[in-house]
């Protein structure tokens, strides 16, 4: 027997090793090893020893066999990751695990063998996998990630495993998921998205987390992007997890967004065998899914992203009429019809986006898209959608052969208008009548009622880019508009489309204001009915300049609301809110001034200042808008209106407040000479909107003051430091941490406002000091609910915006190269203060190993700011290690930059130049403070550096301890806040112990706090 055993180890030890080093040089022989090292186990497993007098068996061979192959295994597990021997081998031992459990259950079906005995693969496949899973605890992360890739490429070829190894092997997949490298946490996702499949939900404990969830967790938080790029390629794709993988479209990695579009959506519309439609399918999914995957896919910033989206829809429009495609007689116009069906046209602009990506990308549709007479004769809403932008994609590609060919003569489109709104008006007085038997109309009808009006709405659209060279037709759609925006019943959706295409008929602008003023007089008109309009008599010439025109007898008036029944006053108040509807409209469309258009004078004084005094809010919302409108045209009444329109500010409700608002600043930016030019009114405009600010508690007024204040500011109008101290406090507050508006807003407003000119770089650097004092001491009074960003990351921010490398070249403006030098003094001057902590003291002794340092500086400047470090390190020592070498290593990178101007320099002779003598007086009024943490200097040795150059000694004084490079620290105590300046929001933040300055790239706005390993999503 012995001589058999060895005959076997021999056998094993010159065949396994053999095999394994063919497998590992090419993936080509790999079936037909894997036969040959089958045969091998199986001759190993015929081998076996009787033991307990033949009672039983022990299996020698095979533990031979399993032992052989674990000693490969060991092997391979020192391969580094991307070396292809190692991948080879690994794929190798996946395909051996799969091809013996197959031939293990062909055997057993074979012999039809249904019970549960185990076989030589399942006790091999136990055996690996336990060894495997001892090397998930290894220390070295080499041997972690072939433990977990040789199981990711087994775990689906497991067969049957015990209950317990099953649930080992779980636990340290769960495990793995959360390692500190990210290489092995892929392949940990790859073996547990495989091993999700077989879990039983019944069967994890309460409490537990499901391997699923997990996947989901790692999907959305894991900060690597390979690890999350790993789990949307590997989870399984169902209902539960659809959302998830979805929001993956607003992920940070760019490569992940475009997988989600062509390795997902576009391969999963049907189901693996085309037999049905999968998940994703346009026609499966939600409005509220499709318009999120196109609107993330179509406006991304990044061109390969919305390439695959737009080959998503390309896919879309050839499968979104589902198993109906092979009718005959549709087209690919039908298609697209088809695909139309499945948005929303009416509420977003996704629709329209997406249309245009398919013209754009579809040749084969746009080239043969044809509109004949037939097809406006009763148009869906998707037809009067598609032809729209259809129209509008020939004008954008400059195409006039195709835009002729694809729109109606004048004369058929005002035919087909007036036909579909004399309808409209048909249903609108049968559903009243049914409304008084009935009740309220279903929805199905009133659905009907918004197709019909979006159907007018498009053909009028289409209506503006028309030729209207032909007289009689341009005189056909005049008077149809006209009559049109004269009745009551005109939905208020249709009121500005209309208007649109009078602007294009009339002549100019002062033709326009007349018929509109005309129109709202008939409207208001109240007299008996037959006081008809009289036709003005044909004298059988007309020139294409001219409008037609009607006359009227003089209106009577409206009768005074004391003389009205209730329901008259209704019905005024309903004419009144239509005429203010088409004076907006109107006066949206206007250029000129108040003083060129006359006639707008009447309805200033009878509809618009009536409707400002009244007390209904919508009548006076309307009404100060078009007061506000006026006033954009007319400079005296803007003069004279601002104040009502500030006191509004003040005592309106939030909804008018906020049109007022809008109105304020629009006057603002137009009238600029006239409010903001003496520094008295600009003064008290500035207190107005601060104090406005600091009370209101509306999001949205807080957004839109901030982004009006932003304007005024980056446009140069206001120059107010309170105003930039106010933002800035507002941008960084813990109580706009929800207000996403204005923290967008500002995010985009601080770099932009300082990166324009390095004016504004030098007024934030002015600003900065302060700003810090009165912010890091709020970090740290912070409720346990809100969250602030750290002094660290404050300080930070302002170093990246006073960056004199990221200013653009302004003409006629020389470039200031010395903001971060200036920066560096006013750091100094800081540090020599008591009124901050020092823990807030050390972020700013980091901040100095950051600012920039010009090639040329003036001689004072540097020789000033040298002179103060030397100081700071005499007068006001610090013991903190961090802090202490970063002020050395800055102090030495001056001194080596600047040698030749500093090296002559000597502080008494500096002290004789008479413009320095604030400096001097600054620096002996500091007095030496010995409090536990500052240090007391020899006063020799300071005398002795009073007679010397100070160009070198300084650096020698303070030289970094190379032993220590820990951070600055932060604690709690209470700081003291700067009371000089005016009350403010209350800002506060996070109190992380870790306030040490990144040298990585400045996040420029807070954001909430995610998971552990949390990735950032997009905002675009």
């Amino acid at each position: 027997m012995p001589g058999r055993v060895s005959s076997v180890e021999e056998t094993l030890s010159a065949s396994v090793p053999k095999i394994f080093d063919q497998v590992q040089n090419s993936t080509a022989n790999h079936q037909k090893n894997i036969v040959a090292l089958h045969k091998l186990h199986l001759d190993a497993a015929g081998f076996t020893e009787p033991v307990h007098n033949g009672r039983s068996i022990k299996l020698t061979g095979e533990r031979m066999f399993e032992e052989k192959f674990k000693d490969i295994l060991c092997r391979a597990a020192a391969v580094k990751k991307g070396t292809s021997q190692g991948d080879r081998i690994v794929k190798f031992v996946g395909a051996y695990t799969k091809y013996i459990n197959e031939r293990a259950a062909e055997v057993k079906k074979e012999d039809d063998d249904d019970d549960d005995d185990e076989t030589t693969a399942s006790r091999f496949v136990e055996k690996v996998l336990a060894f495997l899973l001892i090397g998930f605890e290894a220390k070295d992360k080499v041997a972690r990630y072939r433990c977990v890739h040789f199981l990711a490429e087994m775990v689906a070829h497991l067969g049957e495993i015990s209950e317990k190894l099953y649930t080992e092997l779980r636990a340290a997949l769960f495990e793995r998921v959360h390692d500190k490298e990210t290489f092995v946490r892929v392949q940990a996702v790859i073996a547990l998205s495989k091993l999700c499949g077989s879990e039983d939900s019944s069967d994890v404990e309460e409490g537990e987390p499901t391997a699923l969830e997990i996947l989901l967790e790692t999907l959305s938080c894991d900060p690597a992007a390979d690890v999350r790029r790993a789990a949307l390629l590997n989870i399984p794709l169902s209902s539960a997890t659809l959302d998830t993988v979805l929001a993956r479209t607003r992920d940070t990695d760019t490569i992940m967004r475009k997988l989600v579009y062509s390795a997902i959506l576009a391969q999963h519309c049907f189901v693996s065998d085309g037999s049905a439609m999968g998940l994703v399918h346009p026609r499966v999914l939600t409005i509220a899914q499709r318009e999120f995957i196109i609107r993330n896919g179509l406006g991304d910033r990044e061109p390969a992203v919305r390439q695959a989206a737009a080959s998503l829809l390309s896919k879309w429009v050839d499968v979104a009429r589902g198993d109906v495609k092979n009718e005959e007689g549709k087209t690919a116009g039908d298609d697209v019809l088809a695909l139309l069906s499945l948005f929303d046209l009416t509420e977003s602009t996704v629709a329209e986006d997406a249309l245009l990506s398919v013209l754009d990308r579809r040749r084969d549709i746009s080239d043969h898209v044809e509109f004949k007479d037939a097809y406006w004769a009763n148009l869906t809403p998707e037809q009067a959608f598609f032809a729209r932008v259809f129209v509008d994609h020939c004008i954008a590609i400059k195409d006039a052969e195709k835009l002729d060919a694809s729109i109606p003569v004048v004369t058929a489109l005002a035919y087909h208008i007036q036909t579909a709104y004399n309808a409209y008006q048909e249903d609108l007085e049968v559903a009243e009548q049914e409304r008084v038997i009935r009740g309220d109309p279903t929805e199905e009808e009133e659905e009907a009622r918004i197709d019909k009006e979006f159907v007018i709405g498009e053909m009028l659209k289409v209506a503006v880019n028309l030729d209207y060279a032909d007289e009689i037709g341009r005189r056909k759609m005049f008077q149809l508009v006209r009559d049109m925006i004269s009745q009551e019943a005109l939905p208020e959706s249709l009121v500005a489309r209309c208007l649109d295409v009078l602007r294009i008929l009339s002549p100019n602008e002062r033709d326009l204001i007349r018929v509109v003023v005309e129109v709202v007089h008939e409207l208001r008109d109240v007299s008996d009915e037959e006081e008809a309009l009289k036709e003005p008599a044909d004298d059988g010439e007309t020139n294409s300049g001219e409008t037609p025109m009607t006359t009227r007898m003089a209106p009577k008036g409206p009768k005074s609301s004391e003389d009205m029944s209730s329901e008259e006053r209704a019905r005024m108040d309903a004419i009144d809110l239509r005429c203010l509807s088409l004076c907006i409209g109107m006066l949206e469309r206007v250029n000129g001034t108040f003083e060129e258009n006359s006639t707008l004078e009447g309805i200033l004084g009878e509809l618009i200042i009536p409707a400002v005094k009244r007390k209904e809010l919508v009548l006076r919302e309307k009404g100060l808008i078009c007061l506000g409108l006026c006033c954009l045209i007319a400079r005296r009444m803007a003069l004279n209106s601002f104040q009502l329109f500030l006191g509004q500010i003040q005592t309106a409700p939030e909804v008018l407040k906020i049109r007022v608002l809008q109105i304020v600043f629009d006057i603002l930016m137009v009238h600029e000479n006239d409010f903001l030019n003496e520094d008295d009114a600009r003064e008290r405009l500035v207190e107005f909107f601060l104090r406005v600010l600091e009370i209101e508690e509306s999001d949205k007024v807080q957004a839109l003051l901030c982004i009006g204040l932003a304007k005024l500011v980056l446009a140069g109008m206001i120059c107010d430091d309170k105003v930039l101290q106010s933002l800035v406090a507002a941008y960084l507050a813990p109580d706009t941490i929800d207000n996403q508006e204005v923290r967008q807003c500002l995010a985009y407003f601080f770099p932009v406002y300082c990166y324009s000119s390095a004016v504004n770089q030098r007024r934030m650097q002015r600003l900065f000091i302060g700003l810090f004092e009165e912010l890091a001491p709020e970090t740290r009074n912070v409720d346990e609910t809100q969250d602030m960003i750290s002094p660290a990351q404050i300080a930070a921010m302002f170093v990246d915006w006073t960056d004199p490398q990221k200013a653009i070249e302004v003409q006629d403006q020389p470039t200031d190269e010395t903001i971060h030098i200036d920066l560096a003094s006013d750091i100094a001057r800081a540090l020599f203060g008591d009124k901050m902590i020092k823990e807030d003291k050390k972020v700013l002794y980091q901040v100095l190993g950051r600012l920039y340092l010009p090639d040329k500086v003036d001689d004072d400047k540097i020789r000033t700011l040298k002179l103060l470090l030397h100081n700071l390190n005499s007068r006001r020592p610090i013991r903190d290690t961090a802090a202490k070498n970063a002020l050395a290593k800055f102090d030495a990178a001056i001194s080596k930059r600047y040698a030749e101007q500093l090296e002559s320099f000597n502080e008494e002779d500096y002290r004789q130049l008479e413009y320095l003598k604030d400096l001097f007086e600054f620096l002996d009024d500091i007095i030496p403070l010995d409090d536990g943490e500052e240090v007391d200097i020899p006063r020799t040795r300071a005398r002795k550096r009073r007679s010397e150059s100070i160009a070198t000694d300084i650096t020698d004084s303070i030289a970094p301890d190379e032993s220590v490079a820990s951070a600055a620290s932060s604690s709690h105590p209470k700081g003291k806040g700067r009371g000089k300046h005016p009350k403010r929001r209350r800002v506060s933040g996070s109190d992380d112990s870790d306030d040490v300055l990144s040298y990585d790239h400045v996040t420029p706005a807070p954001t909430r706090t995610l998971p552990k390993r949390a990735a950032c999503v997009n905002i675009s």
